[in-house]
């Protein structure tokens, strides 16, 4: 469901505001357009695009592509599930296996157990199964070597969103819009009357207000933050950014703005765990 809001800016454009949730996150686009027609026209087609994948890659629905995969029902790849898988393992490697799309494979112990003891043990167990050398694509077959290792495009995914939607954005001829899915941005071009647009950075000891500000033209930006979600288990809270090892410290946000939104978004999460990781992009570590 999309709602719409119009407003004008200038004599030839107005901005229309588009709001819809996906993906479990609530997504907004700011489209600059002459015709309320036109970025009708964009809007429902992002929102399809953003749908698509939510189908597609949810981790959480048994019946997804992703969940086949997983469950070794499916081994054949599309194009677009081996160009991720392709991109997540260079990422893997560029980090030094910090970003790593086989944690899923202790993900779900977070959930579902209520004991330290017990998750302990089985995350012990399942370590030797973690990491993206234990799949591999031959052809157009997707290959594990073991039957536990499990894959999460989770963290990709909302990030590839964003960036469809530019290049939706673009196909349209559209020159000037923001796309926001759950704090993951794109800037594409300026406002109409030149301004680059201005994003605003949460404050992490108090998210109600922003510690400073942005400004972005043809850039992506995201923030990873450890206050966001966790799990909890007995009288221990656990950040939702998984890692091998346990964290004793980290940042508690960290914002990368580079060209284009999957990039950012690895990073950022990377960082979170590895604040040491080299990056040429600009980052705003908290």
């Amino acid at each position: 469901m999309l709602s719409t809001i119009a407003s004008e800016q200038n004599i030839n454009f107005k901005q229309f505001i588009y709001k819809f949730e996906a993906m479990n996150t609530p997504c907004e686009i700011h489209l600059f357009a002459s015709q309320k027609s036109r970025a009708d026209e964009v809007a429902k087609a992002i929102l399809g695009e953003a749908k698509r994948l939510e189908k597609k890659y949810n981790y959480y629905d048994e019946n997804s592509f992703l969940s086949l995969l997983n469950d070794r029902e499916v081994q054949t790849l599309d194009a677009e599930t081996k160009s991720l898988l392709r991109r997540a393992k260079q990422y893997y490697k560029e980090t030094n296996g910090v970003f790593d799309i086989t944690l899923a494979t202790i993900k779900n112990l977070y959930t579902t157990e209520t004991s330290l003891e017990n998750l302990k043990k089985q995350k012990t167990a399942l370590l030797p199964y973690i990491g993206c050398e234990h799949f591999g694509i031959k052809k157009d077959k997707l290959y594990f070597d073991n039957e536990f290792t499990k894959i999460d495009l989770g963290g990709f995914v909302k990030e590839y969103a964003v960036d469809r939607a530019v290049q939706i954005i673009k196909k349209y001829k559209l020159k000037s819009a923001l796309v926001n899915f759950g704090g993951d941005i794109y800037a594409l071009g300026t406002k109409p009357n030149g301004e680059k647009f201005k994003v605003g950075i949460k404050d992490p000891n108090n998210k109600s207000k922003h510690i400073l500000f942005e400004t972005i033209e043809n850039e992506a930006l995201t923030t990873s933050a450890s206050y966001e979600r966790n799990y909890q288990i007995e009288d221990k809270n656990y950040s939702h950014i998984l890692s091998k090892i346990n964290l004793q410290k980290f940042p508690k946000s960290v914002t990368v703005i580079s060209n284009n939104c999957v990039l950012s978004g690895v990073y950022s999460t990377s960082l979170m765990i590895n604040p040491d990781i080299k990056i040429k992009n600009r980052v705003i570590i908290l």
